[in-house]
This record gives C-alpha cells, sequence and structure tokens, in this order.
C-alpha cells in the first residue's frame, strides 16, 4: 500500500545482473529533517538546561564573577585570600605545559576559583530563595493587612527571584513538601468527623485515634519521616501509583476528567476548520513547553511560583494498561497526532518538510479523514472500547493480540502520538443554542459511545460535527488544572489569534505535496472481538448510569460576593453544605481538591469542607435562627474554611499524611483498624473549582468568549461529583453528576438545590436587596470575524 512505502527510506532486490536498490528520496528527507529537528530540541533542552541550573543567576554572571576577579588581582591585592596560589600550585602537568609563562598559569587559576566562587554564590542563592518560598505566614494574614515582616519577605523574594525566569527556573528552589506531626493529623481528623458522627460514634473513633497515636502511629511516622528525608516528595509517586494506576476498574467516568467549548460562542461550524486552528495551536503550546518559554505558573497577584513537573507529560504520554498495575509512558517527541473517525484510526504526520503544518493545511488533512469513504476493519470500529472498560482484561489483550505484527505497529502508533484526536458524528451546543443542551454535551467528553476516545492517552480533542470540541483527559499524570492551562491557550489562540476566513475555513494557503494521512491496519481475531465486547458492555453500563447536569448561574458572581467581604470559595462551600443538607437530610464527609504544587513534585490535598462551623450555620439557617446569629456563624464557617484550605495549601492537610501511613502500614504488613476505617470514609460529595487563566481572555470586552469549564464523575456511588468556575465577576458554572442508579441522588435536583442555596446566602449578607440583578451576555451564535 502506498501509506507503507513511504516509511521505507530503501529497499533492494537480488537480481541476476547483482543488487537492485531503489531509494526513496522523500523518506529520506523526511528523516533527515526528522534528525534535524531532533537535534534542534535537544540543544534547544541542553542550553535550558545550562539557564535553569544556575538559576537564579544566569550564565553571563560568570563573565561578570571573573572580570571583576581580575580586575580586583590586577590593582596588586588578592581577593581569594591564597586560594588562587593554592589552585596554581594544584594544576596538572598536562596544563601547565599548554601555559608555560607563569602569568597564564595565575590566570587559569583566577579563571577557576572564580567559576568556584560563582557557583557557591549560586547554591547560596538557591538556598535563600527556597528557605524564603518555605515561608507561608503570608497567606493566613487578613487581606490588605500585611506585616513588615512579610513586606520584607517579598522584597526579598523579588530580589533573589531573578530575571524571566524559565519554565522550570524555579524548580531547584521550591521546598519539600512537610511531614505534618502524627498528633496534629490524628487531631484534625477527629474534628473534621466530629459533624458526621453522634455521641457515641465519636467516642469510640477518639479511643481509636488516641490508640493508634499512641502506638503504631509513631512507628508508621518515622518510616515516613525517613522516606522524606529520602525522597523529594513523599506524597506524590505513591499517590500516582496506589490512587490511579494500581487501580483496576475502568477509569473512563471513574478517573477521567472534561473540559469543555466556549459557551456561548461557536468560532466556526465547520468541523475541520475548527480542528485545523485548534490542532496547530496545540503543536504551537508544546512548542513552547519544549522551549520553556511559557511563564512559570504562580499564584495568582504574587510572585510565589508553583511547580511545573507535571508540566512535562501532558504531551507523547499514554497509560499502558498492567495485570497488577498500570504504567505511565511517555516519550520525548513525536511528529503526529492519531485519529479516530466512523470507526477508523489514522496517523496524522503535523509537520512537513520540517515545518509545522499550517492551519489551513491541518484542516485539508482532517477534511481527507472525513472525506475517506473506506470502511473500518475487522474488529476495528470499536476497539477503543479495550480502554474503557476493566483494566485487568485490557493488559491481558494487550499482551496477546498487540504484542507483535501489525497490531503492535499500529498500536504503538496510537500510544506515541502527541494525543488523541475523536471526529465525532453527532451535534453538540452550548448556552447560544440550548442551556439543556450542556448536558448531553457534557456527557458525550465524559464518555462518548464508549469506544470512540482513547481513554488511556494524557488526552483527547473531540472534535464535533458543528464546530464544537472539548476533551477528555487521563488523570493518572497530572492534575486538571496543568491540561486546563493547555486547554484555554488554544480556546484563545483558536479565536484571538488565529482566527477564520469570512466562509468560516482556516486562513492560509495548502501546500499540494502534502502526503495522505496514514490508515492504521489491524488483524483482530475473533477472541479479541469477544474482548471487546466485553469491555464495551462494561464501559455501557457505567456509562449509561451516569447522570450529568451543567448550568451557568447568571443572577451573581464572585465580584458581588467579594464586595461583601467573603471568600468566593467558602461561599459556594457554604452553598453546598446547604444544599446537600436540604436534599439529603444530613451531612456528609466532603473533599474538595486543594493544590500542594507550593512545594516539589505537589499535586493535591483534601480541604474537608463538612465543619463544625458549617454544620451548625446550617442548621441555623434551617431552624429559622434570627440574623445576627446566623450571621456571626456564617462568619465563623467561612473563615473556617478558608483556614483549612490554606492550611492544605502549606503541608498542613491530614489526608494524603493518613494515606501514606497506611500504605506504610501495608510495606509492614500490619493491620491498622484507624487507618483502615479513615480510609474506608466514602466522600458522597467530591468537589473541585476549575481554575480560569484570566489573562488570556478579556471577559469584561468579550463576556461571550468564556468556556464552560469542565467536570468528572461521581467518586461514590450514592453520592454527587461538582465542579465550579468562577466565570468574571457576574457567573459560576456548575457540573454535578450522580448515578441513575441511587434513588436518593439527582443531578438536575441538586442542581436546583444549588441555585436555591446560592440565593438564600447572598439575601442573608445583602438582606435589603429585594431582587437579585440577572447580568446580561450576549449570546452570538457565531462570530464570523474575529
Amino acid at each position: 500500500m502506498a501509506e507503507a512505502h513511504q516509511a521505507v527510506a530503501f529497499q533492494f532486490t537480488v537480481t541476476p545482473d547483482g543488487i537492485d536498490l531503489h531509494m526513496s528520496h522523500q523518506a529520506l528527507t523526511e528523516i533527515y529533517l526528522s534528525g534535524v529537528r531532533s537535534w534542534k530540541k535537544r540543544i534547544i533542552g541542553l542550553k535550558n538546561s545550562v539557564i535553569t541550573g544556575v538559576y537564579p543567576a544566569s550564565p553571563s554572571s560568570w563573565l561578570f564573577v571573573v572580570i571583576a576577579i581580575l580586575a580586583t588581582m590586577y590593582t596588586r591585592s588578592d581577593p581569594s585570600m591564597g586560594l588562587i596560589a593554592k589552585i596554581q600550585e594544584h594544576l596538572p602537568v598536562s596544563i601547565l605545559c599548554l601555559f608555560i609563562l607563569n602569568q597564564c598559569q595565575t590566570l587559569v587559576s583566577a579563571v577557576l576559583f572564580s567559576t568556584m566562587l560563582w557557583l557557591l554564590l549560586i547554591f547560596t542563592m538557591r538556598m535563600c530563595l527556597k528557605q524564603l518560598l518555605s515561608y507561608h505566614r503570608w497567606m493566613f494574614e487578613k487581606h490588605g493587612k500585611m506585616s513588615n515582616t512579610t513586606k520584607v519577605w517579598v522584597a526579598l523574594v523579588r530580589i533573589f527571584s531573578g530575571r524571566k525566569p524559565l519554565l522550570y527556573s524555579y524548580q531547584g528552589s521550591l521546598p519539600n513538601l512537610p511531614v505534618p506531626a502524627i498528633k496534629d493529623t490524628v487531631k484534625r481528623h477527629l474534628e473534621s468527623v466530629r459533624p458526621l458522627m453522634d455521641d457515641a460514634e465519636y467516642e469510640r473513633m477518639t479511643k481509636l485515634s488516641a490508640e493508634f497515636e499512641s502506638s503504631l502511629g509513631k512507628r508508621l511516622h518515622w518510616y515516613l519521616k525517613l522516606k522524606a528525608l529520602w525522597a523529594t516528595n513523599y506524597v506524590s509517586d505513591w499517590w500516582e501509583e496506589y490512587v490511579y494506576l494500581r487501580g483496576r476498574s475502568p477509569i473512563m467516568v471513574n478517573s477521567n476528567y472534561y473540559g469543555m467549548d466556549f459557551m456561548y460562542v461557536t468560532p466556526t461550524p465547520i468541523q475541520a476548520a475548527r480542528a485545523g486552528n485548534s490542532l496547530h495551536a496545540y503543536f504551537l503550546y508544546r512548542r513552547k513547553l519544549n522551549k520553556e518559554e511559557l511563564k512559570p505558573t504562580r499564584i495568582p497577584g504574587t510572585l510565589i511560583p508553583l511547580c511545573s513537573a507535571q508540566c512535562e507529560r501532558v504531551f507523547n504520554t499514554t497509560r499502558i494498561p498492567g495485570e497488577e498495575t498500570d504504567t505511565v509512558q511517555h516519550w520525548q517527541d513525536s511528529d503526529y497526532i492519531a485519529v479516530y473517525h466512523s470507526g477508523r484510526y489514522f496517523r496524522l504526520r503535523m509537520y512537513h518538510a520540517g515545518r509545522l503544518l499550517s492551519p489551513r493545511e491541518i484542516e485539508f488533512q482532517i477534511q481527507k479523514i472525513l472525506d475517506d469513504p473506506s470502511p473500518p476493519s475487522k474488529g476495528e470500529a470499536k476497539l477503543g472500547a479495550l480502554t474503557a472498560g476493566d483494566r485487568i482484561p485490557w493488559a491481558k489483550a494487550r499482551m496477546k493480540y498487540f504484542s507483535s505484527g501489525v497490531n503492535k505497529r499500529s498500536l504503538d502508533y496510537i500510544e506515541k502520538a502527541a494525543f488523541f484526536v475523536s471526529l465525532d458524528d453527532d451535534e453538540q451546543g452550548g448556552m447560544a443554542d440550548d442551556p439543556t443542551r450542556l448536558d448531553s454535551y457534557a456527557k458525550s467528553l465524559l464518555h462518548g459511545k464508549c469506544f470512540d476516545r482513547w481513554f488511556d492517552k494524557s488526552f483527547t480533542v473531540v472534535y464535533f460535527k458543528n464546530g464544537k470540541m472539548g476533551l477528555n483527559g487521563e488523570h493518572s499524570w497530572a492534575d486538571a488544572p496543568v491540561l486546563s492551562h493547555a486547554w484555554q491557550y488554544v480556546l484563545s489562540t483558536d479565536c484571538f489569534q488565529l482566527g477564520y476566513n469570512a466562509e468560516g475555513h482556516c486562513k492560509g494557503e495548502v501546500d499540494a505535496s502534502l502526503p495522505q494521512p496514514q490508515k492504521l491496519n489491524w488483524e483482530i481475531p475473533p477472541e479479541c472481538e469477544e474482548q471487546i465486547s466485553g469491555s464495551l458492555a462494561v464501559a455501557q453500563a457505567l456509562a449509561d448510569d451516569v447522570d450529568v447536569h451543567v448550568f451557568a448561574f447568571e443572577e451573581f458572581g464572585k465580584g458581588k460576593i467579594k464586595r461583601c467581604r467573603v471568600s468566593p470559595d467558602a461561599f459556594i462551600q457554604l452553598a453546598l453544605q446547604l444544599a446537600y443538607y436540604r436534599d439529603q437530610g444530613r451531612f456528609c464527609l466532603t473533599y474538595e481538591a486543594s493544590m500542594t504544587r507550593l512545594f516539589k513534585e505537589g499535586r493535591t490535598e483534601t480541604v474537608r469542607s463538612c465543619t463544625n462551623e458549617s454544620s451548625a450555620f446550617v442548621r441555623a439557617l434551617e431552624g429559622g435562627e434570627v440574623r445576627p446569629r446566623e450571621m456571626r456563624l456564617f462568619q465563623e464557617a467561612s473563615e473556617k474554611h478558608q483556614h483549612l484550605y490554606r492550611m492544605a495549601m502549606t503541608g498542613a492537610g491530614i489526608d494524603r499524611h493518613l494515606f501514606c501511613l497506611y500504605v506504610v502500614s501495608k510495606y509492614l504488613r500490619v493491620e491498622s483498624p484507624f487507618l483502615k476505617e479513615v480510609l474506608s470514609e466514602p466522600w458522597r460529595l467530591s468537589t473541585s473549582q476549575t481554575p480560569l487563566q484570566v489573562e488570556m481572555f478579556d471577559i469584561v470586552n468579550y463576556p461571550e468568549y468564556v468556556s464552560c469549564g469542565g467536570g468528572f464523575g461521581p467518586v461514590a456511588d450514592d453520592g454527587y461529583g461538582v465542579s465550579y468556575c468562577a466565570l468574571g465577576d457576574n457567573m459560576f458554572n456548575f457540573h454535578i453528576t450522580c448515578k441513575h442508579s441511587c434513588p436518593d441522588t439527582g443531578a438536575n435536583k441538586f442542581g436546583a438545590q444549588i441555585r436555591k442555596a446560592l440565593r438564600d446566602l447572598l439575601q442573608l449578607l445583602c438582606p435589603n436587596q429585594t431582587e437579585l440583578r440577572k447580568t446580561e451576555v450576549k449570546r452570538p451564535e457565531f462570530k464570523k470575524d474575529l
């Protein structure tokens, strides 16, 4: 086949006249250009390694130190206090042969001393910056009231942070995640479960905690502190392995999450054109990532950097199934993407003649795939269901049917691709079309048809027939904010930098010599087809059970809440507690994700949002207490939530510590009734806030260009998953999931309770406001000229 021959650089045939050599000029050219591109990337990586390695100094500062030392020596003084002479005495003989003159020997000795002094200064600056970044008291100070200590600290951080840091410049200066004291963790856990237990249950848990703290807990904690001294981060490797990779149930719905397109705008109704712009933008982002030109992520409004280690695996990454545990495989580079459409898989090269394809060329190639009339090969159409079902059957099938021959070659093309693309034949819509369509839109991104996504890839980009798009992200390699940053870059670049012509096509011209997209071939035996059908049945049952509701709350946003001097996140979390209490008539263990990226290789920590203070406030509000008492309890609950969030961010959370203690107990093969009970407590309300990169979007002047955000599946069979996002100052977006199989939960029902709770809390804060002002938002269906 033509596409197969293009991959062969040369062939030869033995004839009576000798060896007949056939060479493919195009293939050799592609090999040469690929090699050049690879070496350019290595050189850039080496240069960035040097710049990052000497940060917060710069490579040019070495020359400054050398000149300063030589200038001082020129004045006949010895800045080294005899060290230069000592170095000169111990120079190797081979070097002495090269520098016969004594003056040259002195010069070499001075340069060596200057280099050592420069390295010592770098080490000192880095240690100072690390100590400065270990200071977290600023986070606990009241807004607008900065202490003198913090003012001095801010100035020093600014001085030691250097100029124009690269993406990974701060990695060597970030502090390690501290291990909390065992007594503090046990105490905070008891406090967190108090509103969920009656007096008898709480007394039993208190005794269990005291017994653990005084005996086994100390032993386990000692081993954990030993690991913290040795490992970069005492949590992250175990968290990735035991929470994600060792799970044997489907990752679809249970682990993977989704992200959505603009809420009110579809920039073009042409599917291939939308793919052309956004795919080009993804590779622009990858180029910036490889060159480390992206700015280091910081806490908004501050100079405080966050760990960027997770960014390394955004592209060219796949989760590989195993019988006992999966693994995450990352390749250094990939110049193509894997594309699925109508049951067929394609390999689409994104580079030609050493350059990245233009958006118009990518649109042209995608349209070729859409127009390709070839049918799927036997067993190919629903092959992706293997990634959606249980992990053990997929691992066995991969080993048995995809470890050699044409199946292995095609699977390698998918797994080593930069990322996966699904061209969906369905149409999906946003708020501008019909608000109720957001639910089916979210469900499609969360699980699709259970075979038209490759759930093992780091992420899958989905393009719908009407130009709408979205993504599905695998969770083990990184947390959602990392992929969200790339996604929001693509959205903003698509609309505000690349744009479309008047007909809705990508701008630019097409090179007629582009090779055809390569259709992947498969040889699927009947036994493997049976396994595919089994995985699809498991995945379909899981997908059918998911209930999803997405809605935009436009009556007010974080701007009004901030004017009431309340944290928007605390406000929403209290509204969720009120809504859940009204929905279920009880309180539950609540999970709110908080990041620990202030520390090296940090990922997440849990904020236990259901507290004694929040439950007291909800009971008072539902019991009809007088307003002054309600307001006092509201303030106490809000301040408690903010305190817990800050504790989690600064390494003083409890759940990751308890998790690691449990892992140590399993390694030591000792049973802990306390840890077993703690780790089995269900999270019936799991929540997360989707961050918005405000610098990428001008929401004030373009309020219609706001993303719908994203969501995830429910954590507990009888619980809710809630993701929310503050869109500008005047809107919140909520994603609610639960399971149809639970008669006590319902996504739409809980959404109604959240709306009512939000209104009631604002009415409490603003009692004189008789009617909430509804924000006017533009809703153009399609803007041709961007």
